[in-house]
């Protein structure tokens, strides 16, 4: 979850949002793609399954602001 601070500093500045959103876009692919490509432990794929729903979440409130 982004912090209010980050949350109020995207609201304030849409280049800083813009970016944000673009990284957190970038990080959920490279997670998915570490997925396919793994035979991690269970636990670990979890976890990480866990961090991508976690910025899916940060990634549609940084989209809400856009509109």
């Amino acid at each position: 979850m982004l912090e209010k601070s980050i949350l109020n500093l995207c609201r304030d500045n849409p280049e800083l949002r813009d970016l944000k959103i673009r990284n957190i876009e970038h990080a959920i692919n490279e997670a998915e793609e570490i997925i396919k490509e793994s035979n991690m432990r269970e636990e670990e794929l979890i976890y990480l399954k866990r961090k991508i729903s976690e910025s899916l979440q940060d990634l549609e409130i940084l989209y809400l602001m856009k509109k």
